[in-house]
């Protein structure tokens, strides 16, 4: 027997956290992590344009750190959830940064701002770092309301920071000039 998809729990504008509380759709809590969930999947939209293995891995490895954020953003603050639930840690942090660096060894010094764009996979992740951004905020606006690990901001300052890095390297790859951004006078 198949588990139906749809629970019309949510109908009337709420839904429960993990830990049962109900809570509007519209809470600050829920645009977070739902934020973070568009996120995830843009990654995986990001991830399906590219080829080179190396990237997908980290990729796929931003998207599991990203599931494990919204599973932390989905608990109740008040309550002790029973479910056993993975966590973020510093090193995780620290793979984007040292994957910023293996990058930013290889690209050419920006002597400019950056326009997006160039190819489809360079806009998407473009697209996908102004999504973390939002997510950063949403989970800052958050804070400001409860309490949020910090962790949590600090990752996703580093991912936005990734993606771009990634968005200039997946140019440089594919020899697609980057778009210089010219001030009108």
């Amino acid at each position: 027997m198949s588990i139906k998809i749809y629970t019309k729990t949510g109908d009337k504008g709420t839904t429960s956290l993990i830990g049962g509380k109900k809570v509007s759709k519209g809470d600050v809590r829920i645009e977070a992590y739902g934020t973070v969930d568009e996120l995830n999947s843009y990654i995986g939209l990001c991830k399906d344009l590219l080829s080179d293995a190396e990237t997908k891995a980290v990729l796929y490895e931003i998207q599991d750190r990203l599931f494990t954020i919204g599973s932390e953003l989905a608990c109740d603050p008040d309550k002790a959830t029973k479910m056993s639930l993975p966590d973020l840690h510093e090193e995780d942090c620290k793979l984007l940064e040292t994957e910023i660096d293996k990058m930013n060894d290889i690209l050419p010094v920006m002597k400019s701002f950056i326009l997006p764009g160039g190819a489809v996979s360079i806009s998407h992740l473009h697209i996908a770092r102004c999504v973390c951004r939002r997510a950063e905020r949403c989970v800052i606006r958050l804070g400001e309301e409860e309490k949020v690990d910090p962790i949590i901001v600090k990752y996703l300052n580093r991912l936005s920071d990734y993606l771009f890095m990634l968005a200039r390297y997946v140019a440089h790859q594919n020899n697609i000039a980057e778009i210089p951004w010219r001030a009108r006078v």
